[in-house]
């Protein structure tokens, strides 16, 4: 005679206990992830077993180019709008050096160089709709021009390169793509300048990891090109909201064909 208080065949209970204990063993792998998270005193080191395969990227000189976003006073500089949220981010990682080391090892390799800079000009002030990020810049003059044909108070502006770049940028061979004006290259001539000089390697750095350099990254892999990103050439900003960069490394190690450092590069290239 069946017992209607035996359970042990009741295939409801048998999935709930099941599914009783599945979730106590994630709650154990999670109080074990953040063990270690709090034993490791560097959120951004390598893992120590990843999980996914190795880079076989190898540069070919003939194909490959550097591509620098945003090299600009407005996140490198102390004085620009946005120090206050990326600075600490661009003195860990000396992103400023390493960018010139890379412009350094990039033109005596004599491969192509190209900078995709981001620019706002009065019109873009007056957009209908914008993104939280959008919002913040154009209310903080960030990346301003006055006119997109003239060059009035862009000196030494926010939307100017960093004074230590420009011998690289403005030597008349760096390609400087018309703007981007979210993240992406999606609406500049990057992608079109590349494949004019026959290339579909791209050596990445610049700002903002989280933001434009990402952005790079994704539409750059879309289009076909083998893309390597540079990680302590590039920095993020720290917010409430979250640590930009950390967010950022975590996506180019998920998507980028390689992530290098500064010195592996140099050493590539020389």
């Amino acid at each position: 005679m069946c017992n209607c208080h035996d359970h042990d065949h009741d295939p409801k209970l048998t999935r709930r206990q099941a599914l009783t204990g599945t979730v106590a063993l994630a709650a154990a792998a999670t109080g074990l992830a953040a063990t270690g998270a709090r034993a490791q005193d560097n959120p951004y080191a390598e893992p120590a077993e990843p999980a996914l395969p190795p880079s076989d990227m190898k540069i070919d000189p003939a194909r490959v180019a550097l591509v620098v976003t945003d090299p600009q006073n407005d996140f490198l500089s102390p004085n620009g709008v946005t120090w206050g949220v990326v600075g600490a981010s661009v003195e860990r990682n000396n992103t400023v050096a390493n960018i010139e080391s890379l412009f350094k090892a990039a033109k005596a390799a004599g491969i192509t160089v190209a900078v995709s800079p981001h620019y706002y000009y009065p019109s873009d002030h007056g957009w209908k709709f914008e993104g939280a990020l959008e919002k913040l810049m154009h209310k903080i003059g960030m990346f301003d021009r006055k006119d997109p044909l003239s060059l009035e108070g862009f000196e030494g502006s926010g939307a100017d390169f960093l004074e230590i770049y420009k011998p690289y940028i403005n030597d008349g061979k760096t390609i400087v793509t018309s703007p981007h004006k979210l993240y992406g290259p999606e609406h500049n001539d990057l992608a079109l300048q590349l494949r004019k000089q026959g290339i579909d390697q791209v050596i990445l750095a610049g700002m903002s990891a989280n933001l434009c350099t990402e952005s790079h990254m994704r539409e750059l892999l879309e289009q076909g090109f083998e893309v390597a990103v540079i990680k302590d050439a590039t920095a993020a900003a720290m917010l409430p909201e979250g640590d930009g960069y950390l967010a950022a490394l975590i996506n180019f190690r998920y998507m980028a064909n390689a992530v290098w450092t500064t010195e592996e590069v140099v050493a590539m290239l020389g």
